[in-house]
């Protein structure tokens, strides 16, 4: 080894020892007859001293000439610190140098290498290597790290085994755009990479391997946003001989250990919460429960009145900001404005202030009477200093509307800390979805996700009726997880292709191999997957899973430091019998 100790690890109780450390440098402070350099690695920083007098003149000079990240091996004595660094651990020694070695000298670093950088994210994408020197970098993936450990450590304990599946697979026709792999002695055929490995979990629950799980890469082909990429990690499993609430109760548990463990937190109850309600009084289907704000339906209260914009809706919504009274109206038309870009698309926003005195006043006064501006606050069980905010509109777009107003009145009265955990089981979600675009319904989940038993009927005649045996755990409104309860039999699953507009014959050639299989004594079952890099997000307290993926892929899902994809020669894709033809 070139070292005897990480420079991170020395302590008081090193002082007098002769040790070897190597690392990068992160600063040199030169002050004539004394020279301090900052010696980096990841486990930490120890300060070297070299000193005129005490130290070779050579030595000093050799010291005085490194560089910024300069590899270097400095070997010498440990010694007390005279002026002491109760910021760092090892601020109470620093290593008095009796031998130098530059391993590797280095250019200046485009951006510089501290937790407070001045590289732009482009630039520290392109030079992803040197961003992962820095510790806030580093931190992130070493909580990935142990999060991966701690979850192969509950698993193990709870009975799973953990299979790879193939990443070469089959392209389907559900879910997001397929990755797709030509193959060259295949000619004019294609692989697809896995956005899942559904369908071969379920082939082991066939094979009896009744608890399995992996941490696995998946695959979309799709818009990319904060926390979107499109190759992301999954932990990915599947029990048999279960119902949904055994599911529920398994990955209640790896969450909770994965807190405790991980974050040293004590998860509260785990609240379930139906699909239904989740849409009528937060708006969607990943409700941010670290605070309140529920929708209240203002229509018997509100519409008659003579306002017209009231009357013609057809839903009136409002939430109640608590303490937003003392809002300006400055802050109330940035609001308003807010409201109104095309990303929310509200028309325009309403208001009532619930004064210090108990009056109300509101932006419609002259259509509604204190009377009925009190049965408004009546029903939000309001105080004064509270403020009401309301929105009209179609039920489908007003409820998109105010979901996003209540999280920007979270967000802005200070109520969505990173550091308060509430998380939620939404249940019964709908197994099918209606498509304008292509006029048909299309599975919620995924093709093969269960509808509950006392809904099947409705299949027939009302498919947007039936509820699915599906369930999403849902962590300060980010969806971490998701899964259903299985269909394990040939006639519901060919039932259930039929519903989604597949014919026999499209149905057999997809997904042949898996409707054959469960004639062979498919067991009952039922799995999840819960996003990996979303969950390392939220336990870093972070909008953007980039930072807890080593080598991340930009906005548009390219790799800037590789410059990829690419172009590749003509001759490869002659090999594959591929031709590109460029929109011009």
């Amino acid at each position: 080894m070139l070292r005897t100790h990480t420079c991170g690890e020395l302590r008081l109780t090193d002082v007098g020892k002769q040790v070897t450390l190597a690392g990068w440098v992160q600063r040199v402070r030169n002050k004539g007859g004394l020279v301090w350099v900052d010696l980096r690695d990841r486990y930490g920083l120890t300060q070297l001293i070299f000193e005129e007098g005490s130290t070779d003149a050579d030595l000093l000079e050799k010291a005085t000439d490194l560089g910024r990240e300069f590899v270097v091996k400095a070997s010498g004595e440990v010694i007390e610190r005279t002026a002491k660094n109760n910021n760092i651990p090892t601020g109470e020694i620093e290593l008095k140098v009796s031998e130098l070695e530059v391993l590797n000298p280095a250019k200046l670093p485009p951006f510089l290498i501290e937790d407070e950088t001045d590289g732009g994210e482009e630039l520290r994408m392109k030079y992803r290597y040197l961003d992962l020197r820095r510790n806030v970098i580093r931190e992130k993936l070493q909580l990935r790290h142990r999060m991966m450990q701690e979850t192969r450590k509950y698993m193990d304990g709870a009975g799973f085994i953990e299979v790879e599946t193939p990443v070469l697979i089959k392209s389907t026709p559900e879910g997001a755009r397929d990755f797709v792999v030509p193959s060259r002695v295949n000619a004019g055929e294609f692989y697809a990479l896995p956005q899942s490995p559904q369908t071969f979990k379920q082939l082991l629950m066939v094979s009896g391997f009744d608890r399995y799980f992996q941490i696995v890469k998946c695959f979309r082909d799709e818009d990319l946003r904060a926390d979107r990429q499109p190759e992301f990690t999954q932990i990915d499993c599947e029990m048999s001989f279960v119902e949904q609430e055994d599911i529920l109760d398994t990955f209640e548990g790896l969450t909770r250990h994965l807190f405790k463990t991980v974050r040293g937190v004590e998860l509260e109850e785990v609240q379930r919460m139906s699909f239904a309600d989740a849409m009528r009084y937060y708006g969607n289907d990943k409700p941010d429960l670290r605070f309140g704000m529920r929708f209240e339906d203002l229509n018997p209260l509100m519409k008659g009145k003579g306002f017209g914009i009231f009357d013609q809706a057809e839903q009136v919504l409002g939430i109640c900001a608590e303490g937003a009274a003392e809002y300006t109206r400055k802050q109330l038309d940035a609001l308003t404005e807010w409201v109104k870009r095309p990303q929310i698309g509200a028309k325009g926003l309403v208001y009532i202030k619930y004064n210090a005195d108990g009056t109300l006043k509101s932006t419609v006064d002259k259509f509604y009477s204190q009377d009925d501006l009190q049965a408004v606050a009546g029903l939000f069980k309001a105080n004064p200093g509270d403020m009401i905010l309301i929105l009209s509109g179609d039920l489908g777009a007003v409820r998109k509307q105010m979901s996003e107003l209540r999280l920007k009145m979270g967000e802005e009265l200070g109520l969505r800390d990173r550091n308060v955990f509430k998380p939620l089981w939404v249940v019964d979600f709908p197994l099918l979805e209606w498509d304008e675009e292509t006029q048909r319904y299309h599975a919620m989940h995924h093709p093969f996700t269960s509808p509950k038993k006392e809904d099947i009927t409705l299949l027939e005649t009302d498919p947007g009726a039936v509820r699915a045996n599906a369930y999403d755990l849902v962590i300060n409104g980010v969806e971490i997880g998701g899964g259903s309860i299985r269909i394990h039999d040939r006639n519901t699953q060919s039932m259930m292709f039929n519903h989604l507009g597949f014919t026999p014959e499209e149905a057999k050639k997809q997904f042949g191999f898996l409707l054959e299989a469960f004639e062979y004594g498919a067991p009952p079952h039922g799995g999840i997957a819960f996003g990996f890099d979303r969950l390392c997000a939220i336990f870093g307290g972070s909008d953007s899973i980039r930072d807890y993926i080593a080598f991340p892929k930009n906005n548009s899902g390219r790799d800037v430091m590789i410059d990829s994809p690419s172009s590749i020669a003509e001759d490869q894709l002659e090999e594959l019998s591929i031709q590109v033809k460029i929109k011009k």
